[in-house]
């Protein structure tokens, strides 16, 4: 299907497929998938007028005493439900959020992304990014009984292939686009890797992904989690997202003359990431059990540097192959699969662009494998590390004028708040660790 420009491709696609409903999908700062249905009768008024909604429902979004919010769906994110029946079928659009006097509000995430995204085209930059989400599949929602035993790329073992190739399969029909599909390192875990496009276009391609995988998953009879760390003692789940800044076809990132193959533009966009890195954690690693994905010897990154090779870096650069100018990219291997994409798409720009326009330095790859260096070695090279626990992370961003800048201060304040209110339930709470090591001897 073609993809719409305006509302009048969208009302040519709806006669043309028989659609009977629309989903109007927007998110919270968490980045939990929102939204209502309406029929087609009712499309175009939510074209000219917006739906209007109660925002103080939305977690993060207004108070009480303001909560009047419009939902405008874009045209150009219609697309159909292939889960859904084809005669009277359903389609989706993303709607951007706003306040009943038409101002955009601060506190949809999609605009925060929108804002940082213009900021960078202002400076004659469009971001492109490719994330590789990583997910598991389990018998239910109830505890993590995985489905096999298999490990990285294993066929024989991997019981979800027809699962997995159904979901393929539905995201094409979305038009997203899939480069490929594979079992993971641990047990019952699964990876889908996305063709890189524009930010914006991508944020929600992650948002739907999220959405296809759970729901082909539950059709058959399995539930599908990006819970970045379900199982003691195997691999977490990861986000790793490659990412790349260009100027019309030209990628800014390339450069032939360089031993790395990189400009000065990407080395300065990646030293800034990784000046910033800890500041923006939270966004990019947003829940409790994210910290327990980001600890060494579970192939996650925890030290903060970048290598061309080295897979234990935070910040990998793909070698580069001849012909191959515009895949020049750098890897950024933190963030999880459960964050907000709109913020930590935005939250990673601003970070890049701030060491664009600061010129900073980028240091010399470490090509060593960081996970097997003592203390004293890491302290010696210079090497710090992530935030250890959400409260860490929190603290680190309540510091940062970088984060509130991106985010707004609406959007920054309540995630915050909200975190706080996070940790605080969780560092109250008794878990079965306690009871087994501290009940027998104490």
């Amino acid at each position: 299907m073609e993809k719409p420009r305006d509302k009048k491709d969208v009302f040519e696609l709806i006669k043309e497929n028989d659609v009977k409903f629309i989903r109007l999908w927007f998110t919270d700062i968490h980045g939990m998938l929102k939204g209502f249905t309406l029929p087609v009768e009712e499309l175009d008024n939510a074209f000219n007028e917006g739906m209007g909604f109660d925002g103080s429902s939305i977690h993060g979004f207004a108070r009480i005493d303001e909560s009047d919010m419009i939902a405008k769906p874009d045209p150009t994110t219609f697309q159909l439900l292939p889960w859904r029946p084809i005669e009277q079928s359903v389609a989706r659009m993303f709607c951007d959020i706003y306040e009943p006097d038409g101002k955009p509000y601060k506190g949809d995430p999609r605009y925060v992304l929108k804002r940082a995204l213009k900021k960078a085209s202002r400076l004659g930059y469009t971001l492109y990014l490719g994330p590789e989400l990583e997910f598991f599949y389990f018998r239910s929602s109830k505890e993590p009984e995985t489905l096999d035993s298999a490990g990285y790329f294993d066929v024989a073992m991997d019981n979800t292939e027809e699962v997995r190739r159904e979901t393929v399969l539905s995201l094409e029909q979305m038009g997203i686009n899939v480069e490929y599909a594979h079992h993971e390192v641990a047990h019952s875990q699964y990876e889908i890797d996305l063709r890189y496009c524009e930010a914006l276009e991508m944020a929600d391609t992650v948002m739907t992904y999220r959405n296809v995988v759970k729901e082909i998953a539950r059709k058959h009879g399995i539930y599908a989690t990006f819970m970045p760390k379900p199982i003691y003692g195997q691999n977490g789940s990861g986000m790793h997202v490659h990412q790349s800044l260009f100027e019309g076809g030209k990628n800014l990132f390339f450069k032939s003359s360089d031993k790395h193959y990189l400009s000065d533009l990407a080395k300065q966009y990646t030293a800034g990431l990784l000046k910033h890195v800890r500041e923006i954690t939270l966004v990019l690693n947003q829940w409790v059990n994210s910290y327990k994905r980001l600890v060494p010897g579970y192939e996650s990154p925890v030290y903060i540097c970048w290598a061309m090779r080295n897979r234990s870096a935070l910040v990998r650069v793909p070698l580069y192959k001849p012909g191959k100018e515009n895949a020049t990219r750098l890897e950024l291997r933190s963030p999880d699969p459960a964050c907000n994409p709109y913020l930590a798409f935005a939250a990673m720009l601003e970070a890049g662009l701030t060491g664009i326009d600061k010129k900073y330095k980028l240091a010399e790859p470490t090509e060593t494998d960081v996970y097997h260096l003592s203390d004293e070695d890491r302290v010696a090279m210079g090497l710090d590390s992530l935030p250890g626990s959400l409260i860490e992370a929190i603290e680190i961003a309540e510091g940062s004028k970088l984060l509130r800048r991106v985010l707004g201060d609406h959007v920054y304040d309540e995630l915050l708040m909200s975190k706080r209110t996070e940790w605080n339930k969780y560092r109250s709470r008794v878990f079965p660790y306690e009871i087994e090591t501290y009940l027998p001897m104490l």
